[in-house]
């Protein structure tokens, strides 16, 4: 896990800006800093993998970085081993996960993230995919995985784009909040981090900071939910 390096967005977009602008800065450190010239794209998250794909590659390109996407690939798992960096980008997380399952990809990609130490960014669906469950995505079933297991990058749950309750609201159904809360009515669940979109998670080896707009929300079984603020140190989750 010492090589471990990973860059958690809680999403691509945030109002009032473009596609990933928000983190532009975060994600051209991180590959630079890594030496990376080229990126694989993942757009199983989304049907329309050819509009995805071309959106991202727009960006990185802008950037300074070549982009390829593995829906083109003929081999996705050698596209995995031949990578220099991996994105995984938002969508449905149940429908990435299906496909990450379908071309074989689970182990490939975290042997080359835990174990050669590539670099790996997520966003929403893509963020999830590197906890160890999708358990707590906001997303609907519109497929079935073979199993809730993703890649396990980091041993605790995120919930991208959480959002706190809005005490002026009349909607009676359950909170962000309370909803988390059930999944840790399950015993031995692992800790769910909350991040509010603007917000990720810098993972180098064993450290994991707060990075981005805002703070993040943690909730762990039998404990009162905690905030933490920018460039806390989620270290601890990590153990």
């Amino acid at each position: 896990m010492s090589s471990r390096s990973l860059l958690l967005l809680s999403n691509s977009t945030v109002h009032g800006s473009g596609y990933l602008e928000w983190a532009a800065h975060h994600i051209k450190e991180f590959l630079t800093g890594k030496n990376v010239k080229r990126v694989l794209f993942v757009p199983y998250a989304l049907r329309k993998m050819d509009n995805y794909a071309e959106t991202a590659q727009k960006k990185f390109t802008s950037w300074g970085f070549e982009l390829d996407s593995i829906h083109k690939a003929e081999d996705p798992v050698s596209a995995v081993n031949n990578a220099e960096a991996i994105f995984i980008g938002g969508g449905n997380t149940f429908q990435l996960l299906k496909s990450l399952y379908d071309n074989k990809l689970i182990e490939p990609i975290r042997k080359r993230v835990l174990q050669d130490g590539i670099p790996y960014i997520g966003s929403s669906a893509g963020t999830n995919m590197a906890t160890v469950s999708i358990n707590t995505t906001n997303d609907m079933p519109i497929v079935f995985p073979p199993s809730f297991t993703a890649l396990a990058l980091i041993p605790f749950n995120i919930n991208p784009h959480y959002i706190d309750a809005d005490p002026a609201s009349k909607h009676m159904g359950e909170t962000r909040e309370e909803r988390i809360n059930q999944y840790h009515e399950i015993p031995d669940t692992p800790a769910v981090l909350g991040l509010r979109e603007g917000a990720l998670l810098h993972v180098t080896g064993q450290s994991a900071v707060l990075k981005g707009l805002h703070p993040a929300r943690l909730f762990r079984c039998g404990k009162l939910p905690e905030e933490f603020p920018l460039n806390t140190d989620f270290s601890f989750l990590l153990q």
